[in-house]
């Protein structure tokens, strides 16, 4: 629903036809890539992304994950691209390192290449926490992609 009568306002889309999805998944954490996956796959499916339309990429790890999208990005084979894994905290320091990152390495493709990533890293304390938000977090990662690739289509359509 429109907030203002004269001022041009893209509503989301949801719609995923027709939509050319890149997924790039950690194997680390297998358990929770895997639920994340599902998830997301399943969301994409159901708002409309043909199967044939999406490419699975995985990687050893979360630190791995933007070289992945970076290359798969520079491809403009895309309209999205979705990074899925999960970071646990562990004893040491090199949670932080990880998670700060593989956030960091995701935001500077999307920003380098324009094409939008969904960022559908988990970052938790616990193994059960993972577990119980992968659902909901892949699902998330699905919407997120197909909303922004059609988002960035309606602002090209409306600044040429």
């Amino acid at each position: 629903m429109a907030r203002y009568e004269n001022i041009l306002e893209l509503e989301p889309n949801l719609n995923g036809g027709e939509l050319r999805i890149g997924i790039v998944m950690s194997r680390f954490n297998i358990d929770v890539s895997d639920g994340l996956l599902g998830a997301c796959t399943a969301e994409l499916v159901k708002r409309g992304v043909e199967e044939s339309g999406m490419l699975l990429v995985t990687v050893p790890g979360a630190l791995e994950i933007p070289m992945a999208l970076q290359k798969m990005a520079l491809t403009d084979q895309f309209d999205a691209l979705i990074a899925l894994g999960a970071v646990i905290r562990g004893d040491t320091y090199h949670f932080e390192v990880v998670s700060n990152q593989s956030t960091s390495g995701v935001a500077a493709v999307q920003l380098d290449t324009g094409i939008p990533i969904a960022n559908g890293i988990l970052t938790t304390d616990t193994d059960d926490q993972a577990l119980a938000r992968m659902s909901r977090k892949g699902a998330e990662a699905a919407l997120v992609a197909i909303e922004m690739a059609n988002l960035m289509r309606d602002l090209d359509e409306v600044t040429q």
